[in-house]
């Protein structure tokens, strides 16, 4: 058995898309919202965080709509096609407000630019989780973690495609000065990797026909699922893995607690700590990026060597280490040095090999009829994470002192570690290789 890399590059093209999109959702709408509406901090805040709380709701709504979906075109494939045909037609109306409201002011471009990103959100709120549902739905379930390694680095890819276009078309040498910024074009070529992405990959991925192969490769092998028969024909989760997945979920909910908390409020950490601007921390952050990147692949095939479970618990460990020497470094030391590049590159070597293997590991315990709706735990797990943790690191900080960011976020990612000692299920491992088989898996 072996993972179908190219393949699986491909059906990572729909992660390429939505990454690409939220980078520079993140980027470009914040300047939008405060620099042509002049709206405070506050109100700016309260619409960027508009997407966390929807997706709280839409991801596992039609994550399980998708399961249940029958089309000649598949499960996924009708919602990643609709979902990214609405999101690009409402982006590019985004620029348009954006740029009427700069010329003539008025209550009512506000209310349409605010309407227009509220049906964006949702629109990319429909797809989202059919569209990470695609890879376990035609992969093994012994080489998901492979799998979610290249789902992750095409994700990566799409960020980096926008940072790039995004730099060759905003250089500070055009944008300096201006009154206001035209950002149409750059939402007319980050719609075009969105279609193309897509494009590629509804013509390369037949989903129904390789949906049926993956299905029938786990008929041969009953011990992967782990629902059993209720005694009426259905299939439920026993008792043990459903106290599995609830450590699992909490455990997902905590890391993202911690580490989110640091990736929201380590600028502005640093500013008030060490005294250093946005550029040491940007690249301390681009270095975390970049380990993350670099570990995937390697990440991947560890954990198909010695088990998801162990790969993760390693990662929390030097995770929370890692944390903690944030903390020393940044109380010890008046500005960032060379020793805290190396302990955010392997802040991203740890984050990988969490991320990498979490999925998997959820969906790991559903049927295959389910894996959209399982998806929607993981993101409702993790989501949740993201709305509370800045709110409350941010009180903490506010309220006690700000070098309590770095012990906050071990702490919580100490207390995943904890919960995943609970978790016995999900650890499906690729039967070892011997011998010139082993080379198999290098293959496309």
């Amino acid at each position: 058995m072996k993972l179908n890399n190219k393949r699986t590059i491909l059906v990572g093209l729909a992660f390429l898309s939505i990454c690409a999109f939220w980078q520079m959702y993140d980027s470009i709408v914040p300047l939008i919202l405060t620099r042509t509406f002049h709206l405070n901090e506050t109100f700016s805040g309260a619409i960027m965080a508009a997407d966390n709380v929807l997706a709280l709701f839409l991801l596992p709504i039609f994550g399980g709509i998708s399961d249940r979906t029958d089309t000649r075109l598949g499960k996924r494939m009708p919602f990643i096609l609709f979902g990214t045909g609405c999101a690009i037609i409402l982006l590019n109306i985004l620029p348009l407000l954006d740029n009427g409201y700069a010329a003539a002011p008025s209550t009512f471009k506000l209310v349409s630019f605010v309407i227009v990103l509220g049906l964006l959100l949702i629109a990319m709120g429909t797809y989202r989780s059919p569209a990470v549902a695609l890879m376990p739905d035609v992969t093994p379930k012994p080489l998901r973690s492979k799998g979610n390694a290249i789902i992750n680095l095409m994700g990566a890819v799409g960020g980096i495609l926008y940072l790039a276009v995004a730099a060759v078309m905003y250089p500070n040498s055009k944008v300096q000065g201006l009154a206001h910024v035209n950002y149409q074009p750059l939402f007319l070529v980050v719609s075009a990797i969105m279609f193309v992405a897509v494009g590629v990959l509804f013509l390369t991925i037949k989903e129904p026909k390789l949906t049926a192969e993956n299905r029938e490769l786990e008929t041969k092998h009953p011990e992967w699922n782990l629902a059993r028969d209720d005694g009426s024909g259905n299939q439920v989760l026993p008792a043990p893995v459903k106290r599995s997945l609830g450590f699992l979920l909490a455990s997902i909910a905590l890391w993202f607690a911690g580490y989110n908390g640091v990736t929201t409020w380590f600028t502005t950490y640093i500013s008030v700590v060490m005294g250093q601007g946005l550029g040491g921390a940007s690249t301390c952050l681009l270095v975390a990026t970049a380990g993350a990147i670099v570990s995937y692949i390697p990440i991947g095939a560890l954990a198909s060597k010695i088990g998801r479970k162990k790969t993760i618990m390693g990662g929390i460990i030097l995770l929370a280490a890692c944390f903690l020497l944030g903390f020393v470094l940044t109380t010890v030391y008046s500005s960032i040095n060379a020793v805290m590049f190396v302990v955010f590159a392997l802040v991203g070597l740890a984050w990988a090999a969490i991320n990498v293997n979490s999925l998997p590991m959820v969906v790991e315990m559903c049927k295959g009829s389910d894996i959209g709706k399982f998806t929607g735990y993981y993101y409702t797990a993790s989501m949740s994470a993201q709305i509370i943790t800045p709110i409350l690191a941010g009180t903490l900080m506010r309220h006690i002192s700000y070098q309590i960011l770095f012990p906050y976020a071990a702490l919580f990612v100490s207390l995943s570690f904890v919960t995943m000692l609970f978790v016995r299920h999900g650890d499906v491992k690729a039967e070892a290789k011997k011998g010139l088989e082993a080379f198999e898996d290098m293959d496309d």
